[in-house]
């Protein structure tokens, strides 16, 4: 590096990094470009998932709106018409939440959600409590007797194989 000089602020102004910049600046370059590649293969997975978990979820509400109109049938025959017309509203309702999430696309739906986090941030907070709390009911009851007695249980493996003996009493001081 005979031809680098150093200038009076101490950087190095040298031929080895003309047109670059510093060494700092390509790897800070290259440390953007690579966060910005993996931010984009993040939306990119993100959107994927909520299409897939934005068609089970119409999916599942079509069958539960199928299945209280189903019931309203029932409740007709039971109840009486007034009773079954409720109902059927309430299968109508669930089936145009399926529509309406049907016909939104990834990005519509993190709007929306964003929107309504910012517009009420207290029921945003204990929806995401409760879903947390949800998953976690569901991870632990997902756990099935043969991997719970799988795992070792502490006092098994350090157990004595025989009785063991019985203490003599301790004589009294000076006894």
């Amino acid at each position: 590096m005979a031809s680098d000089t150093i200038n009076d602020s101490g950087n190095d102004t040298g031929t080895a990094n003309a047109g670059t910049g510093s060494p700092f600046d390509a790897a800070a370059r290259a440390f953007g470009s690579t966060a910005s590649s993996f931010t984009d293969q993040a939306a990119a997975k993100a959107r994927e998932y909520t299409g897939q978990g934005k068609d089970r979820a119409v999916d599942a509400l079509d069958n539960v709106a199928t299945l209280v109109t189903d019931a309203a049938a029932a409740v007709d025959s039971k109840l009486g018409d007034q009773y079954g017309g409720y109902i059927r509203q309430a299968a109508d309702a669930v089936s145009g939440l399926a529509n309406t999430l049907r016909e939104k696309d990834a990005d519509e739906l993190f709007d929306n959600a964003r929107d309504a986090v910012r517009s009420s941030p207290a029921i945003a907070i204990a929806a995401a409590a409760t879903l947390g709390f949800l998953v976690a009911r569901v991870v632990k009851s997902g756990l099935t007797p043969k991997e719970e007695a799988a795992e070792p249980e502490p006092m098994a493996e350090t157990a004595p194989t025989s009785k063991p003996k019985p203490r003599s009493p301790k004589a009294a001081p000076g006894a």
